[in-house]
């Protein structure tokens, strides 16, 4: 189990690359983590919904992503609550305090997943959630030594030394355990080092002589790894990025809302040759672009409310009045239409807000959330119709009652043929908007797209690239093991497992069941 000194220590990051190195010695490895909390999600090929930090480590084990893997999702809605997904279903929307009276039943649900996991692979890696040493959070603690202590794992404490603070960081966690809690700890990894490793030899000497545990590696910082993170620190990262207007290539900016989900749609659109992306919110907004994304949200209202609140509305619609292109993903969607209704007070109390006015539909927000993995095909490029595979997370039903299109034709749902219609657009597809995320991944729609918009930019087209992002994401995760190989004493970590006697079956072939 992997377990932090705080958050953002690179935990996820670590549990992928040990995914990818286990599966490279011929385990079967699958990530578990008991309890996330995320406004980034997956669905999965059964219909279920995930953390997306899970479904990456999946990738890097080479296997399907499956709710068991997240068996939790807590995806705030408010400053005090959150929708809570168990086994990927809607459970309950609950407050901080009303969410540990339903502890037992929770405790019950994750470990029905983690049994059915251990049945199934060799090897789990599980991973903790911030701090694993909140004095005041662990009577009530479901995921970090609660669950080593279920699981009976082997603990490995991750302390970022960018931040500063190391020494406290391991030393004062180590002190702070209980003398199980030290028992169960083999070791500590020193993460985002920057520099000659070899200058912390005597930082180590000294950790490990103030606790009695090694430190099994020091991992350098890895500043360009392209692989998706969904955390909230991660979104801050992109928010300080700074794009050049004057640079020759497309600039498309995603608004940036309080309760914005799902940001990795647009990963894809970062790595293309010619495109920037940049992250704008009212201080930031800029009419320098030549695409504005509205992205998904987990409050619409609520963060419609903001928009017109900060006069970021105002600028969307002088944008496009302008000519500028619009789009919107699910929330951003919903934003684009005349109104947003929430007569069962699904997102809160305010139970209709005006929307931008960008396309003739309205929204109601349904008791029932859609969750499904689509195939479609894209109706704004003439006859050209790429494919896209992608997958549908919300709450509302929208409904075009004025002039325009679909934008989507969805042949598939769950793996089962439909003939749907997704999403509404303006006659010459200036503004659109769809339901489906992910849908930047396909390699086909997103260059058949991104030439378009080229075209309407009056810029010459790209060649043709050699590479798809499912490629670069393989190269990734190759790169990230072969690094963490290189820093990291893996047969000790092997050990510590009990790997020297875990039967070796070869590359990833189960998949975990209901």
């Amino acid at each position: 189990m992997i377990l932090g000194a705080g958050s953002d220590v690179g935990k996820s990051i670590l549990v992928a690359a040990l995914c990818r190195i286990f599966r490279q010695e011929g385990l079967r490895v699958a990530p578990f983590k008991a309890q996330n909390m995320a406004l980034n999600s997956f669905i999965t090929a059964e219909g279920g919904e995930m953390g997306r930090a899970q479904v990456v480590q999946a990738q890097a084990a080479g296997i399907p992503p499956h709710v068991d893997m997240n068996p939790i999702l807590l995806k705030p809605s408010s400053e005090m609550g959150s929708q809570v997904i168990v086994h990927g279903r809607v459970y309950k929307n609950l407050s901080a305090r009303d969410y540990y009276t339903h502890k037992p039943l929770l405790v019950r649900k994750v470990m029905e997943s983690y049994n059915r996991l251990a049945a199934r692979y060799d090897l789990i890696v599980l991973e903790g959630a911030g701090s694993a040493v909140e004095l005041n959070l662990k009577p009530n603690d479901l995921v970090n030594f609660s669950m080593a202590k279920r699981a009976g794992a082997a603990v490995l404490l991750v302390a970022d030394i960018d931040r500063g603070g190391v020494f406290a960081a391991t030393i004062g966690t180590y002190h702070l355990l209980t003398r199980t809690e030290r028992r169960l700890l083999h070791g500590f990894i020193i993460n985002k080092f920057r520099g000659d490793i070899s200058l912390f030899d005597s930082g180590v000497t000294i950790i490990e002589q103030r606790t009695g545990k090694r430190v099994l590696g020091v991992v350098p910082y890895m500043k360009d790894l392209l692989l998706p993170q969904e955390d909230s620190v991660a979104l801050e990262r992109k928010m300080d990025r700074t794009v050049d207007p004057g640079r020759a290539g497309v600039h498309i900016g995603v608004i940036r809302l309080p309760h914005i989900s799902n940001y990795t749609d647009f990963d894809p659109l970062e790595q293309e040759p010619g495109v920037s992306v940049r992250y704008v919110d009212h201080h930031s907004f800029t009419e320098a672009l030549d695409l504005l994304i509205l992205p998904g949200s987990k409050n619409t209202i609520a963060d419609l409310l903001h928009l017109r609140r900060t006069g970021v509305a105002e600028k969307i619609r002088d944008y496009a009045a302008r000519g500028g292109l619009v789009v919107g993903i699910c929330g951003g969607f919903q934003m684009l239409g005349l109104t947003v209704r929430d007569p069962l007070g699904v997102e809160g109390s305010v139970t209709e807000a005006p929307g931008l006015g960008l396309l003739p539909t309205i929204t109601t927000m349904a008791g029932e959330k859609t969750t499904t993995q689509v195939e479609a095909e894209f109706l704004g490029l003439g006859s050209d119709r790429p494919r896209v595979r992608g997958y549908e997370i919300h709450m509302g039903l929208t409904e075009a009652v004025g002039e325009g299109r679909g934008v989507f034709e969805i042949t598939h749902s769950l793996n089962e043929p439909v003939q749907l219609q997704d999403g509404w657009a303006t006659p010459d597809f200036s503004i659109w908007g769809s339901y489906i995320h992910g849908l930047f991944d396909e390699d086909g729609f997103r260059r058949a797209w991104l030439a378009d918009l080229r075209r309407r930019q009056g810029l010459a087209p790209l060649a043709a690239a050699d590479y798809s992002f499912e490629q670069l994401q393989e190269e990734q995760f190759d790169r990230l093991a072969e690094v963490v190989r290189r820093c990291l004493d893996i047969e000790q970590v092997l050990k510590v497992i009990g790997g020297s006697e875990t039967k070796r079956s070869g590359p990833n072939e189960a998949t975990p069941g209901d």
